[in-house]
C-alpha cells in the first residue's frame, strides 16, 4: 500500500510507540489522527507535526466516545487506510505479593486496556477501512497493526495480567486477517522487546544499560523510531498479513 495520501489513526500517539510511528508517517505523506489519553503531549504532538496531523483525546475502552470518535474522522478526512495501535499499559505484581494476592481489578485493568481498547478502536476501524474505495492498481484498502509485546512469549515473573492481555493480541492477528481477506484488509502485529520508552529513558542510566546489554544484538535498548520503520514497512508491504513479527534483537527473556 502507498503510504502517501492515506489517513491512518495511531492510539498512543502522543509518546513512545505511537508518537515515532505519527511521526514517521506524516514524514512518508500520510495524514495522522493520534489518540491519547494525554491532552498536554498530544497537542505539543499536532504542533510539531502540522497540518497533516490532528490530535483527539479518547478513551480506547469507551464504546460510545470510539464510535463517534470514527464518525468524525469520516466526516473530516472521508476515508480510512490505517490503524496502529500502541495504546497500553504494563504494570508489574505477583500472584502472590508481599501485600497479599494479585487484586482482580488491577488484572481486568490491564486486560481491559490492552485488550479491549484494542478490540473496541479495530472494529470500528476495520468498518471504516471496508467502505474505502479502491483505486486502480491499488491491492489492498488497508492494514491494522496492533502491539503486542514479547511477554506474550516470554512473560516474567509479575508479569501475568500483562503477558496474557500481549497473548491476546497475538491471537487475535491470525483469525482477524483471515475474516477481513474478503475487505482487503490486511492485520499484522508487532512484538516490541526492550524499548527506549518514556518511563524506561527515566530510569538510570546504569539501569539502561544492564537493560540494553541482555540483547545479543545489537546489545541495546530498541529505539522507537525501529518500531516506527517496521510499521511502515508492513504498510507498503502488502504480502505481509496474519503474523506477528518481533522487534527484539533476539532476545528471550528470563524468568526475572
Amino acid at each position: 500500500m502507498k503510504i502517501e495520501g492515506k489517513v491512518f489513526v495511531v492510539t498512543g500517539g502522543a509518546s513512545g510507540l505511537g508518537a515515532a510511528t505519527a511521526t514517521h508517517l506524516v514524514g512518508k505523506g500520510a495524514k495522522v489522527i493520534m489518540v491519547d489519553m494525554n491532552q498536554a503531549l498530544g497537542e505539543e504532538m499536532q504542533k510539531r507535526l502540522g497540518e497533516k496531523s490532528k490530535f483527539v483525546q479518547l478513551d480506547v475502552t469507551d464504546e460510545v466516545a470510539v464510535e463517534q470518535f470514527f464518525k468524525s474522522v469520516e466526516q473530516d478526512f472521508g476515508q480510512l487506510n490505517g490503524l496502529i495501535n500502541c495504546a497500553g499499559i504494563g504494570p508489574s505484581a505477583k500472584v502472590l505479593g508481599k501485600n497479599g494476592i494479585h487484586g482482580l481489578a488491577d488484572f481486568q485493568k490491564v486486560l481491559n486496556i490492552n485488550v479491549t481498547g484494542t478490540f473496541n478502536m479495530l472494529r470500528f476501524a476495520a468498518d471504516m477501512i471496508s467502505r474505502y474505495t479502491l483505486e486502480v492498481g491499488e491491492e489492498d484498502r488497508g492494514v491494522i497493526i496492533n502491539t503486542a509485546s514479547v511477554a506474550a512469549f516470554d512473560g516474567q515473573i509479575g508479569q501475568t495480567a500483562y503477558a496474557a492481555s500481549k497473548g491476546a493480541v497475538v491471537a487475535m492477528t491470525l483469525p482477524l486477517a483471515r475474516e477481513l481477506a474478503r475487505e482487503s484488509i490486511r492485520v499484522m502485529t508487532i512484538a516490541p522487546g526492550i524499548m527506549e520508552t518514556p518511563m524506561l529513558k527515566a530510569l538510570p542510566q546504569n539501569v539502561q544499560d544492564a537493560l540494553g546489554a541482555m540483547v545479543p544484538f545489537p546489545p541495546r535498548l530498541a529505539k522507537p523510531e525501529e518500531f516506527a520503520h517496521l510499521v511502515v514497512h508492513i504498510c507498503e508491504n502488502s504480502y505481509l498479513n496474519g503474523e506477528t513479527i518481533r522487534l527484539d534483537g533476539a532476545i528471550r527473556m528470563q524468568p526475572k
